[in-house]
């Protein structure tokens, strides 16, 4: 338990966070309205299925190898593609051209948490093996909002080396009830009884 905090203040303090939460606040400022708001979330949350979807964006955006034209220009190529332009496309490639493009998931999801705190809601982080589906997704947040007694924003990730069952944190509490860390723990206590 004690770790666990230790782990969350060095994340709160490392540098990508602190420009990570600069450049989401940026963003979130620059919404007027609340409808302004939901416009920028709807561009960011498809800029984010973008990278969660696609290691080819994921490697560039975390190469070093690329100059800040170079990283404009791919940016914004994926952006033209996706049709992501006004503000939430300007701010990508602002982030590009700053060559802080390496920061864009922690930019994402200090993006999210800020809106979950305007709307009163809490953020769960989910990993899984595969995409939920609308129900899964439906349920998850049925059950977490009973629990916690607030509404639930869902930020979803796939990782396929859980194999399967899922992963959940909000704030400094984790579920964890992978397949790939079930088959760890059995497989430790395999070897303190062999």
């Amino acid at each position: 338990m004690a770790s666990e905090k230790r782990e969350q203040v060095a994340k709160k303090s490392s540098p990508i966070s602190s420009i990570a939460e600069r450049y989401a606040t940026a963003l979130f400022e620059l919404a007027e309205d609340d409808k302004a708001l939901n416009a920028l979330e709807n561009d960011v949350g498809r800029f984010a299925t973008l990278h969660d979807q696609s290691d080819d964006l994921q490697a560039f955006i975390r190469s070093p190898i690329y100059t800040a034209e170079e990283q404009v220009r791919g940016i914004e190529a994926v952006l033209n593609q996706a049709q992501i332009g006004g503000t939430v496309g300007n701010f990508f490639k602002v982030v590009a051209r700053n060559r802080r493009l390496f920061a864009t998931p922690q930019i994402i999801a200090a993006f999210r948490e800020l809106i979950a705190k305007r709307r009163g809601n809490v953020t769960a982080e989910v990993t899984s093996a595969e995409p939920l589906s609308e129900a899964h997704l439906a349920a998850l947040k049925d059950a977490l909002k009973a629990s916690l007694g607030k509404d639930v924003t869902l930020d979803t990730r796939v990782d396929p080396s859980l194999i399967g069952g899922l992963i959940v944190k909000v704030g400094s509490r984790m579920i964890d009830s992978s397949l790939k860390t079930k088959l760890s723990s059995l497989k430790l206590a395999m070897k303190e009884v062999g």
